[in-house]
């Protein structure tokens, strides 16, 4: 399976980036040799290997969740640059086309 202009430009959308036509050919490029690497990867006898799920085998241990310093609803709102009575407002970020 390789990539073609038609799955850059489709990626392109979905990741909403613009690229003129010599950026579309070197991403094309580098996306197919991504793949091959990958395809070469499945020629490794892999017969009798355990699957790795974490690089060390110790746990690692946790801190404890503590509270270091609290703020009040009210000191928080007071240095929000947009805010209602009780809450923060902030720019839209998804539209729907």
């Amino acid at each position: 399976m390789g990539v073609d202009r038609k799955t850059v430009d489709r990626i392109a959308e979905l990741a909403r980036l613009e690229f003129n036509e010599a950026e579309k050919e070197e991403i094309t490029n580098d996306m197919n040799k991504m793949l091959d690497f990958v395809d070469k990867l499945s020629e490794v006898n892999t017969d009798g290997v355990e699957p790795l799920v974490y690089m060390l085998d110790e746990s690692t241990p946790l801190r404890p969740d503590v509270v270091k310093q609290e703020i009040s609803q009210k000191e928080a709102l007071k240095n929000a640059p947009q805010k209602d009575s009780d809450f923060i407002k902030v720019p839209k970020v998804i539209e729907r086309n």
